[in-house]
């Protein structure tokens, strides 16, 4: 079977992508995978990283009230659906799905046009306009939650699965204590990691910053994750360097360890941490950025928040002293710790990959 996965931008677009193109390896050495994205995505390094093939194309998203960045918008995405139909008519898959970002747009439309199956997966509670274009043409849609079913049209409804949001198979196996310690941490001392994504937050670094300046307890420990793009401005700011509790890194390319190792996570709302929160039962101070479309991770957020899986934090109301109220309010209280961590495993759905798979499977034969 020949399959394509197009899919880009950030992290939570490329790794379901991963996790699908793994699952599908497993099940047959012999399936021919290809990757579409676009030239400045994270997946430029994370899918030849990872073993697999990618192509990029012409892609970019239109702005609220900027008609004139839209015109050449139009012009970017035309190109975008002329490099589509070279690389589909050269691959030829027999099944493609979109991940998230701008890129499935042409990708998911040409192979529509040429009678390719197509499958999207949304996977955050408020779908994003690509997917919306994209239900009226694929032939399935796999969502992350049951609620957000009522945001597409109830004339395409048969086309709809509730898949859950399918994360990486590594994300189980790590041990906390293993995981502490590969990470160099003392395993009797609770863990704090603070992550605001593949490119960093702004306004998240700098609390947390001020947070390890000046609120810093000496019994727990704490791993900053900046972003590539603020960690040499993070490193000459930061006072706590030479405590062996504090560690400040770019980016962790081991994630799973990460989550295994942590006793409580501070990070933003994307459709993937959140399914990966879930999927390890962590508790977490969610931070939804406010600069998405339809202020989708706010929503992302109150689903947890609802279940008392998680505290949010809205970045308007973001400082160092509620963070620490709240750190100190979780860290130390292992009864809440534990409450948490079960409701947010409630929420989870170990079985997405396998279900999303399936249903590829079942379409491309049909």
């Amino acid at each position: 079977m020949k399959v394509l996965i197009a899919g880009g931008g950030t992290g939570g677009h490329v790794y379901p992508g991963i996790a699908i193109a793994k699952e599908l390896k497993e099940r047959d050495i012999n399936t021919e995978i290809l990757f579409v994205g676009t030239e400045n995505g994270l997946e430029n390094k994370i899918v030849p990283g990872e073993g697999f093939e990618l192509k990029t194309i012409h892609s970019k998203g239109f702005k609220r009230k900027a008609i004139t960045e839209n015109f050449k918008t139009i012009s970017v995405n035309f190109q975008g659906l002329l490099d589509s139909y070279r690389i589909v008519s050269n691959f030829k898959p027999d099944i493609a799905i979109g991940t998230g970002g701008y890129v499935t747009g042409p990708v998911l439309l040409i192979c529509s046009f040429m009678r390719i199956k197509t499958v999207i997966h949304e996977s955050n509670v408020i779908p994003g306009v690509t997917n919306k274009i994209l239900s009226r043409f694929v032939d399935r849609i796999a969502l992350s939650y049951e609620e957000t079913k009522k945001y597409f049209n109830k004339r395409i409804a048969g086309k709809i699965v509730v898949t859950g949001n399918p994360v990486r198979k590594d994300i189980f196996i790590y041990r906390k204590s293993e995981a502490k310690k590969a990470l160099g941490f003392d395993v009797s001392k609770p863990l704090i990691v603070s992550v605001g994504g593949s490119r960093g937050a702004a306004n998240i670094n700098k609390t947390v910053l001020s947070y390890l300046n000046n609120y810093m307890p000496s019994n727990i420990q704490f791993l900053f994750i900046t972003g590539e793009n603020q960690y040499e401005s993070i490193i000459k700011q930061c006072n706590m360097l030479k405590n062996k509790d504090v560690k400040v890194i770019p980016y962790a390319y081991n994630m799973p360890v990460v989550y295994a190792a942590a006793d409580l996570i501070i990070c933003r709302a994307g459709a993937m941490t959140i399914s990966e929160l879930i999927a390890c039962g962590k508790p977490s101070i969610l931070i939804p950025s406010p600069y998405v479309a339809e202020n989708h991770q706010e929503y992302n957020a109150r689903t947890l928040e609802k279940i008392g899986a998680a505290k949010v934090i809205l970045e308007k109301d973001l400082d160092e002293k509620i963070l620490y109220n709240y750190i100190n309010e979780i860290i130390y209280n292992n009864d809440k710790l534990k409450a948490m961590s079960e409701s947010a495993k409630s929420l989870s759905k170990p079985d997405a990959l396998d279900q999303i798979v399936d249903l590829m499977y079942t379409l491309a034969r049909s």
